[in-house]
C-alpha cells in the first residue's frame, strides 16, 4: 500500500522532441491508438526516455465495475463499459480512487484520486512465431494530444480487429509437436526453467532428447 501512494498516476513516458511535435506538456491528455483501439492518458514529458518511443507501466490503472464489490478503492478506478452489438467496448471512468473506512486505518488517509489507466486490453494477442506462447507487441500506431470529447480514462476496443490481429500472428506458428515431441524449443531462455519433461508432450519419444544449447 505504501509503494501505491509513492507510484499510482501511471501516466505515459514521452521525451521532450515528441511532446513538442504534437503540441503537449506533461499532466496533459494524450490519445494513444493500437491495432485494436486507443486509451486516452495523461502524459509526463521526460529525457528519461528515447526520442520515437513511448512507455507506460501495465501494473498501475486498475479498474472496478461496483462500488464496493472488487478491487480496493484505493487502487483502482469506478468504470462504466458500453458493448455494441458488432463487438465493440468502450470503457469510461466515473472516479479515481477516494478514502474509506476499513480494518486498515490508512484506507481513510488516501489523498490521491487519480490511478492512471490500464492499457492492456487495447493491446491484440500476438502468439509467438517461436514458441506460439501468448505474447503482447504492444506497438502504438499513433500519438497525438486528446480532443475535446476525450477524457482521462478513456478506452476502446474493437473485439472483432483483436481477433484478426491474432489469427494473423497465429498463422506464423508452427503445430505441435516439434522435433522429438518438443512442445517448445529447449534453448528457450526462462527466467524460471522447468524440468526438462515439461518440454514434451508425450512421455513416449521416439527418438534421443536433443540436447539444449548454451545461448
Amino acid at each position: 500500500k505504501w509503494l501505491y501512494e509513492i507510484s499510482h498516476r501511471n501516466p505515459v513516458w514521452m521525451h521532450p522532441e515528441d511532446a513538442r511535435r504534437i503540441g503537449v506538456h506533461s499532466n496533459d491528455l494524450i490519445k494513444v491508438e493500437t491495432e485494436i483501439g486507443y486509451f486516452v492518458s495523461k502524459v509526463w514529458v521526460t529525457e528519461g526516455i528515447k526520442p520515437g518511443v513511448i512507455a507506460m507501466s501495465h501494473h498501475l490503472g486498475r479498474w472496478r465495475l461496483q462500488e464496493n464489490i472488487g478491487l480496493n478503492r484505493g487502487t483502482s478506478s469506478l468504470v462504466e463499459i458500453d458493448e455494441t452489438p458488432d463487438g465493440e467496448f468502450s470503457l469510461r471512468k466515473l472516479h479515481g480512487a477516494a478514502a474509506f473506512e476499513s480494518d486498515d486505518p490508512d484506507t481513510s488517509r488516501i489523498w490521491w484520486e487519480d490511478v492512471g489507466v490500464h492499457q492492456n486490453i487495447t493491446h491484440a494477442v500476438h502468439p509467438d512465431p517461436i514458441s506460439g506462447m501468448h505474447c503482447w507487441h504492444q506497438k502504438a500506431m499513433q500519438v497525438s494530444k486528446a480532443g475535446p470529447q476525450d477524457r482521462n480514462g478513456d478506452i476502446r476496443v474493437d473485439t472483432n480487429k483483436s481477433m484478426a490481429v491474432y489469427r494473423q500472428w497465429l498463422a506464423m506458428t508452427k503445430p505441435a509437436p516439434g522435433p522429438n515431441g518438443l512442445r517448445r524449443p529447449l534453448w528457450l531462455k526462462r527466467p524460471l526453467k522447468p524440468h526438462i519433461s515439461m518440454f514434451y508432450l508425450n512421455e513416449e519419444k521416439t527418438e534421443a532428447p536433443v540436447e539444449e544449447k548454451s545461448v
